[in-house]
């Protein structure tokens, strides 16, 4: 890990995350989510006040220890119980098959070299009828914005920490071993559409 992502990128992330557009979208994201939560990508901890009443605890999987670091905080204000494992989202994850209820993505997946591991994991960890919940930016429908997405995805890697611009999070979630309840695609509001395409919904273990 070099000195940007381990001094300079945690700061970037908490900012930029904390904008009223994204922030907005936190509570329609985790409406539903219950009983023990895997959140990938759990960054400075920006989704616990949105998490509702039905959570018991959740295993926060975040890589980066200086992002951890700045979540502590806001982890010792919440009064759900908050497990952190220094983990990547595509590693074989420690946790016995069929452990949660629910899985939380929010802006992470764009992030995880080995997208289909991860979600492969997360389905084993779910228990059976257990959903992954997620809101994440992706490749845009309109072909212009296509075209900067992949021109622009090398310099996005870098600043966002390994961030890409272009992946099809629907198709993604469809090629992997969970079925995709229901996702809502738009553009972000007050965001540059390159980065602001969203996709929002849940995807289930049948």
């Amino acid at each position: 890990m070099g000195l940007y992502s381990r001094y300079l990128f945690p700061t970037i992330l908490d900012h930029a995350m904390r904008r009223e557009p994204i922030e907005r979208q936190r509570p329609l994201a985790l409406a539903g989510v219950q009983g023990e939560v895997l959140e990938l990508g759990f960054g400075t901890g920006l989704n616990l006040p949105h998490y509702p009443s039905g959570v018991t605890g959740i295993v926060a999987i975040e890589p980066n220890a200086k992002v951890s670091r700045r979540a502590r905080e806001r982890i010792a204000a919440s009064p759900i119980e908050v497990e952190l494992a220094g983990l990547r989202g595509d590693s074989d994850l420690p946790f016995d098959a069929g452990r949660f209820s629910s899985a939380v993505s929010t802006w992470t997946l764009c992030t995880i070299p080995d997208v289909a591991r991860a979600l492969a994991e997360i389905h084993r960890v779910l228990k059976p009828g257990g959903r992954l919940f997620f809101v994440e930016h992706g490749l845009a429908p309109d072909a212009a914005v296509r075209r900067w997405q992949r021109r622009l995805n090398p310099i996005n890697r870098f600043l966002g920490d390994g961030c890409n611009l272009d992946r099809d999070i629907a198709a993604l979630l469809k090629s992997s071993p969970l079925e995709l309840e229901r996702c809502a695609t738009f553009y972000l509001e007050h965001t540059p559409r390159l980065g602001g395409y969203t996709f929002r919904g849940c995807a289930v273990k049948q």
